[in-house]
């Protein structure tokens, strides 16, 4: 029998495949929340999501093995980052008529595959995130003992020297994850109360180490004795920045409540920028006292905040270091445990991930089987994994996706969407048509040139773009202006020699690079963008989102080769899950023969705000809910 060459319509229906988009459920558009958040509201919230569990994770990790006492110019570069990621999340989020989560809005506005692909890179994120919150509430408990647990596993049970495993198996961390997701799969939720209550012990303690630390500084600290400032050079700071920054991840709950805003166009970027500068404040005044008052080489990385004080003598400010650390930290793992299995249950419940996950318990309600079988893997990860290992899988996987969502910014400014029409029960729309996808239309009674055209002012002189199909130069000049920003950072990171180039190859490569990425900006700027008046849009596009796209790359190249093994290893078991299963059990492929003659309700999500967040954790009544947070440090 002869093998036949799929056919040219054949293989464009396969592409269609992978890049159709998920058409919403009526029920999610219908109801427009009420404008009632101020800018300073939404500031409030984003500081309350960001100062957590990163500052006393991650400090004491980037001062000791990577920046020394310039681990504060990595919380500046890291904050930059972070501010340019939150602008372009935050029109990413505004394209969808709707609450959700970045798998939800890739899915209506981008595709299936790409939208897979960042479902299971958040799964990997929250899976890491969880294995080292974990780690890092088993150093500080450990703290309080004096170190006794860490002492007890080394004596009584083999150790061993593998690189990015733990040198001895966390067996608390491991036990912690296991009661909590016992704790959760009955279907228990955490009081608000409780979540108010360590919110403000948390912030109170930040405050206590600022100005109990500044009392105990000494700038000897920060002298050539002890290896001076910047011990580990530039290269230091910028690895150290890559691990900061997930301590402003929690930005992502002024873009959820984004639609909440009075007048989001103004209160949203301000919001974003005066919260970032508040906690980067706070992040940078926490690591200044923190170096300078002991050398940033006795730290210990699992508990760094607490170790200073007890290694200066004051074991009182020690342990109140510790219960501030501990409420922030116990806070979050209970709040990842609930999200990752509802993130599980979300995809399954699509078609993309086996059905097996998107069954849940008839009284409580929760998704038994994704809590306990995502509760182990995360044990097994805490029990035999590096902290510093899991932190930089982690980081890779969030600049990846903020890379993605910056790049989605830029091609969908460029193209007219037609949003789904929010249908109240009585249209008559709605007996026809309950679901609408989220995709470029064509309006030829548009005034004006069309986004993604040519400016009608640039014709003259840059006709022969003008000659390309509508979309075809925006979308080559998106594609080499990330090539070009992975090159020119390559360049400028590796250098000539561990490139093995000359030095004069090392400068054109580098002068190419930064052209080509000139260049493509260009291009990109000389074609009509659509603007809509009643949402957020993200400032000096395409500017605002390039740069976010250099910056997060040039992190991304700082990390070590770990992270980039785990996730491509990781990358290909989702796509032989996704080409083995979800692209055939996706209900919008099962939806496809009779999209013409049927209503489709696919299922929806829903997106928390702070207030929201604690009624979130209790069992919902019919269906888990399935928002997907940000793990907030």
């Amino acid at each position: 029998m002869a093998w036949r060459l799929p056919s040219t319509a054949s293989l464009a229906h396969f592409c269609r495949k992978l890049n159709r988009l998920k058409t919403l459920e009526e029920s999610t558009m219908e109801t427009s929340p009420s404008r009632s958040l101020s800018t300073l509201d939404l500031t409030l919230l984003g500081v309350g999501g960001m100062v957590g569990v990163g500052l006393y994770l991650l400090t004491g990790t980037v001062a000791r093995q990577m920046a020394g006492p310039a681990v504060l110019v990595s919380y500046m570069v890291a904050a930059v980052a972070a501010l340019l990621a939150a602008l372009c999340y935050a029109e990413f989020a505004a394209c969808v008529p709707g609450p959700g989560s970045a798998y939800l809005f890739t899915y209506v506005s981008v595709g299936e595959l790409w939208a897979f692909i960042i479902g299971w890179n958040v799964l990997l994120e929250y899976l890491i995130g969880g294995t080292a919150v974990a780690q890092a509430c088993s150093g500080y408990l450990d703290s309080m003992f004096d170190y006794q647990i860490r002492y007890l596993t080394r004596t009584h049970i083999s150790t061993w020297q593998v690189p990015f495993l733990a040198p001895y198996p966390d067996f608390l961390a491991s036990g912690i994850i296991l009661l909590a997701s016992a704790f959760l799969s009955c279907g228990a939720h955490i009081s608000s109360w409780l979540f108010h209550t360590f919110t403000v012990i948390k912030l109170c303690v930040i405050l206590f180490i600022v100005i109990m630390g500044f009392s105990l500084a000494s700038l000897e600290n920060w002298s050539m004795k002890e290896g001076g400032f910047a011990p580990f050079g530039f290269s230091g700071i910028m690895a150290g920045s890559t691990i900061c920054f997930l301590a402003f991840e929690g930005f992502g709950i002024i873009t959820a409540s984004s639609k909440k805003a009075r007048n989001p166009r103004k209160a949203v970027p301000m919001a974003i920028t005066i919260s970032l500068g508040l906690v980067a404040t706070a992040y940078i005044l926490v690591s200044t006292v923190l170096t300078l008052m002991v050398p940033w080489h006795s730290l210990d990385p699992q508990s760094a905040l607490a170790d200073a004080f007890y290694q200066r003598g004051y074991s009182w400010a020690g342990h109140i270091v510790t219960a501030g650390s501990f409420c922030a930290i116990i806070m979050a793992l209970p709040r990842i445990l609930f999200f990752l299995p509802r993130r599980v249950y979300t995809m399954a419940a699509d078609g993309l991930f086996f059905q097996v996950f998107a069954r849940v318990h008839p009284r409580t309600q929760v998704p038994v089987m994704s809590t306990l079988v995502c509760g182990v893997l995360m044990a097994l990860l805490a029990l035999v994994l590096d902290l510093y290992a899991l932190v930089q899988i982690l980081f890779f996987g969030w600049l990846f996706t903020y890379t993605f969502v910056a790049a989605s910014t830029i091609r969908l400014r460029f193209q007219k969407t037609s949003p789904p029409r929010s249908l109240g029960r009585g249209s008559p729309d709605l007996e026809a048509n309950s679901s609408v996808p989220l995709q470029p239309v064509s309006d030829d009674h548009a005034s004006g040139p069309e986004p993604g055209q040519l400016r009608q002012a640039l014709r003259p002189y840059l006709g022969f773009l003008g000659e390309c199909s509508q979309g075809t130069a925006v979308a080559w000049a998106l594609g080499l202006l990330v090539a070009s920003a992975i090159t020119l950072n390559g360049v400028l990171i590796f250098g000539d020699s561990a490139l093995h180039l000359p030095h004069w190859g090392y400068i054109l490569l580098a002068l190419l690079s930064g052209v080509t990425f000139l260049l493509s900006l260009t291009v990109l700027a000389a074609h009509q963008q659509e603007n809509l008046q009643d949402t957020f849009q993200v400032p000096l596009v395409p500017l605002t989102p390039a740069l976010s796209i250099l910056l997060n790359i040039c992190l991304m190249l700082n990390l070590s080769y770990l992270p980039w093994l785990c996730f491509f290893v990781w990358l290909l078991i989702g796509l032989a899950v996704y080409f083995g299963y979800g692209i055939w059990h996706s209900k919008e492929n099962l939806q496809e023969p009779q999209e013409q003659a049927s209503v489709h309700t696919p299922y929806g999500v829903a997106q928390y705000s702070l207030e929201e967040m604690v009624q979130a954790m209790q069992p919902p009544a019919q269906e888990p809910d399935c928002t997907e947070q940000p793990i907030r440090p």
